[in-house]
C-alpha cells in the first residue's frame, strides 16, 4: 500500500512538472510573440514574374513578362471606372473598382489549425482576405490544394447575430451565417462565408507570427480571371476587415514595403514590414498626408505637380484638382494620370529628351526611346506631393520593353489616377495610419 502511494505521488509530481513545463513553454511562446510584435516583423513579397512565383512561366522571355505587366496595368486602367460602382451590385455587397488579376505581388501565409499554406495576391486596393474553400460550388482552376475548413480545429463561421450587417462587404441573406460578396471591376466576383480563423504569417526571421480569430472570406463561388497556385486575395487596404485593419493594434497602424527592381537580374526579394520594423525615418525621408476618398479602401495622396527639369506641370483637371487626387497602389505596374496632366507631362519630356524616339514593339506605350548605353539618360523627374517631393529615377519612370528600347511608364487614364509600383521601386514606402501619413525614403531595396 505504501509503495502504491509513493508511486501515485511520483506520478503526480511528474504530471505537475509536465504541466509546469507546458505552461512555461506557452508563456515563453506568448512572450516571444509579444517581443516579435513589439519589435516588428517582415514577410517576403514575391513578384509574380520572379523565379519564386507560382505564376512564373519559364517559357516567357523577360520582355514578354514586361509586356504582360504593362498589359495588366492598361487593362486595369480601362476597367477602373467610377461609373461602374453601384450600377450592377446589390446594396449589401462590396464593389471593388479594381481587377483581381492585376496584382503584381504575392505573399505566402497559412490559415487553420493545423496550418494550411497558401499564396495570396497582395492588394493595397482591397479590404478583405479571401481564399477558395471546399466545397467549391464554382471555383477557378487552382493548381494547389484548396483549403478545407472542416479539417481545421479553429475555423468558425460568423453567425448573423454577430453584427454582420455592420460589415460593409457582408450580409445575412440566408438568415444563418454571415455572407460576403466582392464584385470586381471586370464583373468577376468572390462569394462565400465570412468566418474567423487562425492566420499565420511567415516572418523573414524564421519565427511565424500567428493571429487568432482573424476575419477571412471563405469563398465557395469564385469566378475570377486568374488561375494557378494563387488561393485568392490578401487585402491590405483601409477597409474594416482588411488584414491591416484587423492587426492594427499589434502593429501600431504601421506597415511598409521596399520593392526591388522587378525586371532586374537580382535574386533579392521585396519585403513587407509591420510595426516597428515598418518605421521610415532618417536622411532623405519625406512624408505626405493620407486622405480618405469616396472609396475608403484606397490610400489617397495629394499630387500637386510633376516637374521635368525646371518645367512644372500642375496636377489640375476637372476631376482631380482637390486633395486626395491619386491612389498609391502596390498592385498596378504603371502610373496612371488624367489625360490633360499626362499630355502636358509627355510634351515636357519630349522637349527635354535627347535620345532618338522609337516605337514600342508591343504597341502599348506611346513614348519610347533608343537606349544607347546601359541606362537611359533622362532629365530629373520630380513628383511634388503635398509636403514632400519624391525624385523619380529612370528606374521609376521608364521600363525596358525590348533590346535597346525604353518606354515611359506613365499612361493617360480617364478614371482614377494611380501612383504605380514601378514608380515606387527602390523606395522604402511606409504607411503610418495612426498619424495618417505615407513616407518615402530612397533605398537600395536589394540590400534590406
Amino acid at each position: 500500500m505504501g509503495s502504491s502511494n509513493q508511486c501515485i505521488l511520483g506520478i503526480a509530481k511528474m504530471a505537475t512538472r509536465f504541466i509546469f513545463a507546458i505552461f512555461s513553454l506557452c508563456l515563453y511562446c506568448a512572450i516571444s510573440l509579444t517581443q516579435s510584435l513589439n519589435n516588428g516583423f517582415s514577410v517576403e513579397l514575391i513578384h509574380r514574374d520572379s523565379l519564386k512565383s507560382p505564376f512564373y512561366n519559364p517559357s516567357k522571355t523577360p520582355f514578354q513578362r514586361v509586356a504582360s505587366a504593362v498589359h495588366r496595368s492598361i487593362n486595369g486602367a480601362n476597367r477602373f471606372n467610377k461609373a461602374y460602382v453601384g450600377n450592377v451590385v446589390p446594396t449589401d455587397t462590396t464593389e471593388s473598382t479594381v481587377v483581381p488579376d492585376r496584382g503584381e505581388y504575392l505573399m505566402s501565409y497559412s490559415v487553420g489549425t493545423p496550418p494550411f499554406k497558401l499564396y495570396g495576391i497582395v492588394d493595397t486596393g482591397s479590404d478583405i482576405v479571401w481564399l477558395q474553400c471546399l466545397p467549391c460550388e464554382t471555383c477557378y482552376k487552382q493548381t494547389t490544394p484548396i483549403f478545407d475548413p472542416s479539417k481545421s480545429k479553429t475555423y468558425r463561421t460568423i453567425p448573423c447575430s454577430s453584427k454582420c450587417d455592420s460589415i460593409r462587404s457582408a450580409s445575412c441573406s440566408n438568415g444563418q451565417t454571415c455572407q460576403y460578396i466582392i464584385n470586381y471591376g471586370d464583373r468577376s466576383r468572390s462569394q462565400g462565408d465570412l468566418s474567423v480563423e487562425t492566420l499565420t504569417l511567415e516572418s523573414t526571421s524564421g519565427s511565424p507570427i500567428t493571429f487568432p480569430k482573424t476575419v477571412i472570406g471563405c469563398g465557395h463561388s469564385n469566378t475570377v480571371s486568374f488561375q494557378g497556385r494563387s488561393s485568392g486575395i490578401v487585402g491590405l487596404g483601409g477597409g474594416s476587415i482588411s488584414l491591416i485593419t484587423q492587426i492594427d493594434s499589434s502593429i501600431d497602424g504601421k506597415f511598409s514595403y521596399c520593392l526591388v527592381p522587378m525586371f532586374s537580374a537580382s535574386n533579392s526579394s521585396s519585403k513587407l514590414n509591420f510595426g516597428d520594423a515598418a518605421i521610415v525615418s532618417g536622411e532623405g525621408t519625406v512624408s505626405t498626408p493620407i486622405f480618405q476618398g469616396v472609396v475608403d479602401v484606397f490610400y489617397y495622396l495629394t499630387l500637386e505637380a510633376i516637374s521635368v527639369g525646371d518645367k512644372r506641370i500642375e496636377f489640375r483637371s476637372s476631376e482631380s484638382g482637390q486633395e486626395g487626387n491619386i491612389i498609391i497602389d502596390s498592385g498596378t505596374t504603371l502610373t496612371l494620370l488624367p489625360d490633360d496632366v499626362y499630355s502636358n507631362l509627355e510634351s515636357a519630356l519630349v522637349n527635354a529628351m535627347k535620345e532618338e524616339r522609337v516605337d514600342d514593339p508591343s504597341q502599348q506605350l506611346s513614348l519610347c526611346y533608343q537606349i544607347s548605353s546601359k541606362q537611359l539618360d533622362i532629365p530629373t523627374i520630380t513628383a511634388h506631393f503635398k509636403d514632400g517631393d519624391v525624385t523619380l529615377t529612370a528606374l521609376n519612370s521608364f521600363v525596358q520593353v525590348a533590346d535597346g528600347v525604353g518606354c515611359f511608364a506613365f499612361v493617360p487614364s480617364q478614371s482614377d489616377a494611380i501612383f504605380g509600383n514601378l514608380a515606387q521601386q527602390n523606395l522604402l514606402v511606409g504607411y503610418d495610419l495612426q498619424n495618417k501619413v505615407v513616407s518615402f525614403k530612397p533605398t537600395d531595396c536589394t540590400k534590406l
